[in-house]
């Protein structure tokens, strides 16, 4: 398992039609991987744009595919400015 942390640009003319999206995809994602999804932003806004950020700690082996395709199925790339950038992190063990 890994965390995925996913963040983008948006238009904040696109927030709120953004919104109710990111956020039903995300409840679903949450009741069939049993997953506690977040969903972030930055606080300041550069150009009109926002930067958001959504957090799946612990995404199963996987996961990716199934984000990608729900991603998709919601709509979400329309109301972005640019790509989706993807950053894998997996938990460090401690040494004895």
């Amino acid at each position: 398992m890994a965390d995925l942390y996913i963040y983008y640009r948006v238009r904040e003319t696109d927030t709120q039609a953004l919104l109710p999206r990111v956020a039903a995809m995300q409840r679903a994602l949450a009741a069939s991987h049993g997953l506690a999804p977040q969903l972030k932003r930055r606080p300041d806004s550069k150009d009109g744009q926002q930067t958001w950020m959504e957090v799946y700690p612990a995404a199963p082996e996987g996961f990716e595919a199934v984000l990608a395709q729900a991603v998709d199925a919601a709509g979400i790339a329309a109301l972005i400015a640019g790509p989706r950038h993807t950053e894998v992190f997996m938990d460090v063990e401690p040494c004895a």
